[in-house]
């Protein structure tokens, strides 16, 4: 096995740390306790990275050599859904959780459709920056868990009770809606924009229209045409991604409104 050197994360890293980091965050399907022990496992995680590279590094090595007559793309899903730091990187950093997913598909398509092997190659750098930037994503998380600085990712789901929660909880939301649709699960990716918006989004909005009606009207438009108009049409995940990421801004501010109209309220009182 070939041992390559982690491209630098200090940049996710700082983004992290400025609270651009979502948690705690609940991950699809079952997890174990594992993933609010992070670094007990940061030397497994390592190692799984490197195996991870390994293998697609030889798939398309084979794709370049024999054609894709002798690969089987179905094994680069296995290859992922088989690690550990799968659910690690999914329950502490959604982004690239979906950046992950992205990529794999990118490799996936591209010997499936019998693409040139530099196009290919391209689609397997880009794997490999996101596994050692997911990597160092987990090793951040797991300094914050042992700072106390992060709660314990949740196995159940639980109800936010204040509007800013709520808030928060609609960009987590989101953030799962680019990952689904990254893993080509079109279906739940629409269904997840419809749910956020009827059992998250609904809520707030007679809050939100008090303070700021055009920004609410934007979100609505948004949430029931922009972002599922954009899944329906498979316009690519860098296009849904940059839809979410002007829905986040949006959020940011409807959630400092929020904030200080709730504070504003106990204040009163």
């Amino acid at each position: 096995m070939t041992f390559t050197k982690a491209p630098r994360y200090i940049a996710l890293a700082v983004a992290l740390a400025a609270g651009s980091m979502s948690l705690p965050a609940l991950a699809n399907g079952e997890i174990t306790d594992q993933v609010n022990h992070l670094s007990e496992h940061l030397g497994d995680y390592s190692q799984e990275v490197k195996w991870l590279e390994g293998k697609y590094g030889a798939v398309v090595d084979t794709y370049a050599n024999e054609g894709k007559g002798k690969v089987d793309t179905a094994q680069l899903i296995e290859f992922w859904e088989e690690v550990n730091f799968h659910s690690a990187i999914e329950t502490q950093y959604v982004p690239i959780y979906a950046s992950i997913w992205q990529a794999i598909y990118g490799i996936k398509q591209g010997i499936d459709g019998g693409a040139d092997i530099s196009v290919v190659r391209e689609q397997e750098q880009k794997l490999k920056e996101a596994l050692w930037q997911a990597l160092g994503a987990v090793k951040l998380a797991a300094q914050y868990q042992k700072q106390g600085l992060v709660d314990k990712v949740r196995t159940t789901e639980s109800e936010p009770t204040t509007a800013p929660e709520v808030v928060d909880d609609i960009k987590n939301r989101l953030h799962k809606v680019v990952a689904k649709y990254a893993e080509q699960l079109t279906e739940v990716a629409t269904t997840l924009v419809h749910d956020t918006y009827l059992q998250r989004f609904e809520g707030i909005e007679g809050a939100l229209i008090e303070h700021d009606a055009e920004l609410v009207e934007d979100l609505e438009k948004d949430f029931n045409v922009t972002l599922p108009q954009a899944i329906e049409k498979d316009a690519g995940v860098d296009a849904v991604r940059d839809i979410v990421e002007a829905m986040q801004t949006k959020l940011d501010r409807a959630k400092t409104l929020l904030a200080d109209a709730e504070k504003n309220r106990k204040d009163v009182f």
